[in-house]
């Protein structure tokens, strides 16, 4: 079974991409995934230009793959690009060139061509698992984020957003969540509408399977815009996904992301709410990045690399 390593700078943005890619190769290959913290093997620039391996933990078995996310994390896949038999993979659009590493999963909003050696993405990898199916009950979620440079934030303009759906659709059960990026001043307004059909969550009181296990739980999710992930995370559930509206920075690269997923019928702008409150059925034109990748992955750079374990098949 091949062995993965998976290089953070432990941003959470970051961090949730090597899980989601690293969840999908684990289910499709057995995969073993170990982790290293960038912070924790600084490179020096000569290294990282020359391709001269850093010192890693000396207990990691020898790689198949290693795959990186963030710029913290560079230095450190390009000290290791000529690790005999390992391949090199690099998430988002990197600073160096596409050249020094194997292959590249870049974001569509990012505006690199695929080829044999990049895959472009719609929106960017999570750990969110598609749903099957749609729960009957009229459940519904919001996801509130915060200032960002791709939009332009409005404490009373997503409440007034909020409260409007919450009033065109008093007979649903809502639960709201806010994010480490939601202003204090917003955080507490939110609290203010808990009631008896309106559950307030703080993001402190999440866990890591939070969200996968309410976006199961729900009909309808809607969500700010200001952040990319969140956004891929609820379209890619299958759960009907509408948007909030805030004006869009010009020329901001992730705003014009989620207007292709838009475009794509993967998420829905607020004048359409009552298709999202309406449907019943999982996304018909699935979003599942996670998956892709791995796949991609497995096509180039795994496929052959290690047999079987005796007793298990890849």
């Amino acid at each position: 079974m091949p062995v993965v390593w998976l290089i953070t700078d432990n941003k959470a943005g970051h961090r949730n991409q090597l899980r989601g890619l690293g969840n999908r190769l684990r289910a499709l290959t057995g995969a073993h995934l170990h982790w290293l913290d960038a912070t924790e093997c600084p490179v020096p620039v000569w290294r990282a230009l020359l391709g001269i391996s850093s010192a890693v933990p000396p207990e990691l078995p020898e790689p198949d793959l290693i795959v990186a996310a963030g710029t913290g994390t560079h230095r450190l896949l390009l000290s290791l690009r000529r690790r005999k038999s390992a391949s090199t993979v690099v998430i988002m659009k990197p600073a160096f060139p596409l050249h020094w590493v194997d292959g590249a999963i870049i974001p569509a909003h990012d505006d690199v061509k695929a080829s044999d050696k990049v895959l472009v993405t719609e929106g960017v990898i999570n750990t969110i698992t598609p749903l099957a199916r749609l729960t009957a009950n009229r459940e519904a979620l919001i996801l509130v984020g915060g200032p960002s440079p791709h939009f332009d934030w409005d404490d009373d303009a997503v409440l007034g957003q909020i409260n409007n759906l919450i009033g065109q659709y008093s007979d649903w059960h809502w639960t709201i969540s806010d994010s480490r990026r939601t202003p204090p001043a917003m955080r507490e307004r939110l609290q203010q509408l808990a009631g008896p059909r309106i559950t307030v969550v703080s993001c402190e009181q999440t866990h890591d399977n939070w969200l996968r296990h309410q976006l199961s739980a729900s009909r309808a999710v809607w969500t700010t815009p200001d952040s990319m992930s969140m956004v891929c995370e609820a379209a890619t559930s299958g759960v009907p996904t509408g948007l909030f509206e805030l004006p869009a920075q010009s020329g901001s690269r992730v705003a014009r992301g989620i207007q292709q997923l838009a475009e794509r019928g993967l998420v829905a702008h607020q004048s359409d709410h009552r298709g999202v409150m309406a449907r019943q059925t999982v996304a018909s034109g699935q979003l599942w990045e996670a998956d892709r990748s791995a796949k991609w992955i497995l096509d180039r750079f795994l496929m052959g690399k290690r047999k079987p374990e005796k007793g298990n098949t890849v």
